[in-house]
């Protein structure tokens, strides 16, 4: 069964483009699996029980950095029970690991060892806790998901291949690729007569976005435009914007303080933070709002550079999503402290 699954999405992994070069995340999905790799060719891959609607959702993270032989991280988390306390047995073919403590656990090394090459072969993975308690980690799609992994790393035909294993030396894995850096400013305070400046430029916007994004209700005149310092001469300007069922975004222009105004919409939108001068995107992907996409922008002086973001994932039961699956990280670098940033 197993064999077929690895067959099937190597013809599936044939049709999708490889971000090899590190410069385009890898997302990819296959039955109850799923992985995102990151700008620095870190992948993540989470799996999560059948989407039946049950109220027992668990769900396993496994990460790997990029480069040779690189260490396997493996952490298991459970939903639907906000008291999981004492010892948890996670149980998948021959290997049973007990001990495991509370909702969430981190594996360690040997525990991986033990572990990995039964959740290669087998269908389903059990996880009790004390009082009858059971949950059912599907394995489908988690070899397909893997040997993305492996083609995003550079390593299939490796000895540290996951699925595909070989013996080209390890020396031929790609290596991982460095957070990009932005350097970020702190905005001035408000000047003397900035109020003004929403009903001075606000005729010289491009508003076609906001009549093609934005819903037929939203006011959009100057009294509806916020602005905001950016710098001794730049500031910005945020139109407030509902863009279907439970999203909101804010639309953003760039302008000089003083005639000519030239307002240039920016690619950035959502929430602006004057503390640090970035833009957050914030947009639920369900209904009820148990998936997130979050993307990030920091103002460098001159433009909004993006920062970070996260993929939306499955969730499968789990408020805000299980884990964070970053598509897009980088090294923030302010006027004093360098921070990495991962949403």
């Amino acid at each position: 069964m197993k064999s077929a699954c690895i067959a099937a999405a190597a013809l599936s992994l044939a049709a999708l483009s490889v971000a090899a070069a590190g410069k385009d995340p890898v997302a990819f999905s296959h039955n109850d699996w799923e992985i995102v790799c990151d700008n620095t060719r870190t992948c993540r891959a989470a799996g999560y029980q059948v989407d039946r609607g049950d109220s027992a959702p668990v769900s396993m993270l496994i990460t790997r950095a990029a480069g040779p032989a690189t260490a396997i991280e493996i952490q298991l988390q459970l939903g639907g029970e906000s008291d999981v306390k004492g010892a948890v047995r996670l149980k998948v073919g021959k290997a049973s690991i007990s001990g495991l403590q509370g909702s969430d656990s981190e594996l360690d090394a040997g525990q991986v060892r033990t572990i990995l090459p039964e959740l290669l072969k087998s269908d389903e993975a059990t996880v009790t806790a004390g009082g009858g308690r059971k949950w059912a980690l599907s394995l489908a799609g988690l070899n397909a998901v893997l040997l993305k992994m492996d083609e995003a790393q550079g390593r299939i035909g490796t000895p540290g291949a996951l699925v595909r294993r070989g013996s080209n030396p390890e020396s031929s894995v790609l290596p991982s690729v460095p957070m990009p850096v932005v350097h970020t400013i702190t905005p001035p305070k408000k000047h003397p007569g900035d109020d003004a400046l929403a009903a001075r430029i606000f005729p010289a916007l491009n508003l076609n976005d906001a009549q093609s994004l934005c819903n037929s209700t939203d006011k959009v005149d100057a009294t509806s435009v916020q602005v905001d310092r950016l710098s001794d001469s730049k500031v910005l300007l945020s139109l407030g914007c509902d863009v279907g069922a439970y999203n909101s975004t804010s639309l953003l222009w760039i302008a000089n303080d003083k005639p000519p105004y030239a307002p240039v919409a920016i690619d950035a939108s959502g929430d602006y933070d004057g503390k640090d001068a970035s833009v957050t995107s914030t947009m639920k992907t369900r209904g009820i709002g148990d998936c997130m996409s979050v993307e990030t922008w920091h103002f460098n002086g001159k433009d909004f550079v993006r920062t970070s973001a996260t993929m939306d994932s499955m969730c499968r039961g789990f408020p805000g999503g299980a884990w964070s699956l970053p598509r897009y990280v980088s090294r923030i670098v302010g006027a004093s402290s360098t921070t990495p940033s991962k949403p």
